[in-house]
């Protein structure tokens, strides 16, 4: 997580800032808040692969306890992967 940005929570990872916000609502906290922009793209191209169950249990596991989307867990994974193959081909 960075560091720079002020949390209401005061959680130290995604799942904790999660557990916090089931547990109360951001009326009570409104006056805390700021106005953002963002964007978002949802031209974004997605690839759906499956995975031998036992293994996907295992990576949902790893996420989990990590406090990230088995999303996230893997496509880091293959990201770095692909960085190796990409490297040792060089």
């Amino acid at each position: 997580m960075d560091e720079n940005k002020s949390s209401i929570s005061k959680a130290e990872s995604y799942r904790e800032i999660g557990e916090f916000w089931d547990s109360h609502d951001v009326a009570d906290f409104w006056d805390q808040t700021e106005e953002v922009e963002f964007e978002v793209n949802l031209d974004s191209d997605v690839r759906m692969v499956t995975l031998e169950p036992n293994l996907a249990a295992k990576a949902s596991k790893l996420a989990w306890e990590k406090g990230i989307s088995l999303q996230t867990l893997l496509n880091l994974w293959v990201r770095e992967k692909l960085d190796e193959a990409e490297q040792l081909a060089q």
